[in-house]
């Protein structure tokens, strides 16, 4: 079986705020114990669907201390420490690590688009920075830069840079890296989840394992066993779910609202530019869950 230092079953957590927009330490740790009870071995805290962009540094480091004292050992605590200023990067990493963080989520640099030798400078220094291992994540979708096969291949060789959460959805050029590298690979999109696996990914970096966590570990173990029948039964299982958490509107909105419905947080608040989604959406998430028995 293949071992991790990030897990294999990882969800990327929302980060709950109360009705006035501040940090829910109680939420948090609702979070973590429900993503423990439900197939995590690794939990991926400021990321994407954390609302990164919007958190200032000192609640980052806040909901990573949070995380790690609510898993305690329990699973990976990967921290997102990306920025598109190298040098906040660099003391993003330092202070997760400080923090308890047993891993570190780097994003390429957005905004900025800088040029392959520079994005490969950035992921250095952040790497360089700390002892703990790295997990790039390329998603060209959101940053604007994705990472080229080439540029990846070159990353391979720093020996705290150890996998690819990969959103850009080119199973191809991730076909060439695997094959490259011994990098190891996490589908970063829900929808691709049981492509990467089939062919060698170590795991997912999910969304919509918020409310579907047993199934996909059931398809990484079924992956694992050479059942791809089984895989695909979840795959196929799981689509009006993952239709309405990740094609909607945006899957930190969508997966708080899941959350709220289950009851495991209280309020589905997200922070402006987000708002929260709309009676329709809300009604075509009561269905999924309904319609793949996770209600």
């Amino acid at each position: 079986m293949t071992t991790s230092p990030f897990g294999r079953v990882l969800t990327a957590m929302v980060t709950p705020m109360r009705p006035d927009g501040s940090l829910d330490r109680g939420g948090a740790e609702a979070v973590v114990e429900h993503l423990l009870a439900t197939g995590h071995d690794g939990i991926v805290v400021n990321g994407t669907t954390g609302e990164s962009p919007t958190l200032t540094s000192d609640e980052s480091l806040q909901m990573v201390e949070w995380v790690v004292a609510a898993a305690a050992g329990r699973a990976k605590v990967v921290a997102g420490v990306g920025s598109n200023d190298t040098r906040h990067a660099v003391a993003m990493a330092e202070s997760a690590a400080r923090a308890g963080a047993d891993a570190l989520l780097l994003v390429s640099p957005y905004y900025n688009k800088p040029t392959q030798p520079g994005l490969i400078a950035h992921c250095r220094a952040v790497a360089d920075a700390t002892d703990r291992p790295v997990l790039l994540y390329d998603i060209p979708g959101r940053t604007g830069i994705p990472f080229a096969t080439q540029t990846i291949i070159e990353l391979a060789g720093h020996p705290n840079i150890r996998g690819v959460k990969d959103a850009k959805g080119d199973l191809w050029a991730a076909s060439q890296v695997m094959a490259a590298t011994d990098l190891l690979w996490f589908s970063g999109a829900d929808e691709v989840n049981l492509a990467h696996l089939a062919q060698g990914a170590t795991g997912i970096v999910s969304v919509v394992g918020h409310v579907a966590g047993k199934r996909y570990a059931e398809m990484v173990a079924a992956v694992d066993a050479g059942d791809l029948a089984t895989a695909r039964r979840i795959h196929t299982d799981l689509i009006p779910i993952t239709e309405a958490l990740m094609n909607t509107s945006q899957g930190a909105i969508m997966a708080k609202a899941a959350l709220a419905e289950l009851g495991i947080i209280e309020h589905a608040t997200v922070r402006l530019p987000y708002v929260e989604g709309s009676a329709a959406d809300l009604d075509k998430l009561r269905a999924a869950l309904a319609q793949t028995d996770l209600a």
